[in-house]
């Protein structure tokens, strides 16, 4: 028998497991249940696509490329950000990743030392917090409930230390779906250029908007040497289990991001990498069908919920609506349980995506619109008691 007790990193025992993935695994394999929870489109990743991938594995493309990804799409996605007035050289300030996830985690191991902070305008995605702390660095949350769930400047600044060392958006935002203007995002780039900051921009949703077209924090005056765009295809082709990302950032942090991805990754899946390129050059077509369906989806939601007299936070971008479900009495986990338990929908309590959150929960629109509205019955029907 083992006796030690240090077998397993302090670090990670104080990790949390994901509150995303506890509601999933309660839905998987369950025909009943109807899932609002994981934010995953219900869409196969389009034809052209597959079929690019499936052409290279009949060819036998089945090798590792650079580790900075293949050269024609590091070209294509350097053209693609020009949209967003972004310029990236393809040759060393561009990285394709495994997934957005891995190129999270690899931007805060390359920019943080311990003891140093990083402000996260929270309700965020779920990994961010845990990533900082992995690197032994502070997360410092901003609460933006005030601010209709919209990080401001002014909120940003009262939170910088001498420690601060970065900051940490997404625009659209996932959980909320917000959008932040771009007035506050110019006054957000003066902030992090006065004290000399990083900002991490998650803008895997950008392709996800319904009124406003999305601006890039990195596409202000002076922002490029302070920004690191990080971005892919999961959410706006449809790609998730493909794991394809990338990061954009000046080339001295590309270096030090370049030496941990050989390591830690060595290159993304270059079946995968085909396919990507494939959506870039002819795929904008499928990505706009699935966008006027998610907005289809979206009105659907928010009539219902008009219906039902909960307010929610009316989405700019991304496919989630997050509910304020407080005068139902409950917390945000004694209701998603409630319902997937009593009503058979799934759906992630608020609070997993900063203490802020509680008392929402995030509904995910990237689902059937058939299952949508089944599901919006249900709902109706907990909030009233009424047995399904």
């Amino acid at each position: 028998m083992i006796n030690r007790t240090d077998r397993f990193s302090h670090t990670i025992l104080e990790i949390a497991p994901s509150g995303i993935r506890r509601f999933f695994e309660l839905a998987a394999g369950r025909d009943d249940i109807i899932s609002l929870g994981v934010g995953e489109p219900d869409f196969t990743t389009p034809w052209a696509m597959r079929e690019e991938a499936w052409y290279h594995l009949e060819c036998g493309h089945t090798s590792y490329t650079s580790n900075w990804g293949l050269e024609p799409l590091r070209t294509a996605i350097a053209q693609y950000l020009n949209r967003y007035n972004l310029v990236y050289s393809p040759k060393n300030e561009i990285l394709i990743t495994f997934g957005v996830s891995e190129a999270i985690d690899i931007v805060f191991r390359s920019i943080l030392n311990p003891g140093d902070e990083v402000i996260v305008a929270e309700p965020c995605y779920v990994s961010y917090q845990p990533l900082v702390e992995l690197c032994r660095a502070k997360a410092v949350s901003l609460d933006t409930s005030a601010a209709h769930f919209i990080p401001t400047a002014a909120a940003i600044e009262a939170l910088i230390t001498p420690k601060t060392k970065a900051l940490i958006i997404c625009s659209p935002n996932n959980p909320t779906g917000t959008m932040i203007p771009a007035d506050e995002l110019e006054k957000i780039a003066a902030v992090v250029k006065k004290h000399q900051l990083w900002v991490l921009s998650d803008e895997v949703y950008c392709e996800l908007h319904y009124e406003a077209p999305h601006v890039s924090i990195g596409s202000f005056p002076g922002m490029k040497d302070h920004s690191i765009i990080l971005n892919g295809f999961s959410k706006s082709f449809a790609m998730t289990g493909w794991r394809i990302g990338f990061i954009a950032c000046p080339q001295e942090l590309m270096a030090q991001i370049h030496k941990i991805h050989q390591y830690a990754a060595i290159c993304a899946p270059i079946m995968s990498q085909y396919a990507a390129l494939e959506g870039l050059e002819n795929g904008w077509d499928e990505v706009e069908k699935m966008r006027v369906s998610y907005r289809q989806r979206r009105n659907l939601m928010m009539k219902s919920f008009d219906a039902m007299n909960l307010p929610y936070i009316k989405p700019d971008g991304a496919f989630y609506l997050f509910v304020d479900i407080r005068s139902t009495g409950l917390t945000s986990e004694a209701f998603a349980v409630k319902l997937i338990t009593d009503y058979r929908v799934a759906v992630v309590p608020g609070h997993v995506f900063g203490a802020c959150g509680e008392g929402f929960v995030r509904c995910c629109y990237a689902t059937d619109i058939a299952k949508i509205r089944i599901a919006l019955d249900r709902i109706g029907k907990c909030l009233k008691n009424e047995p399904l």
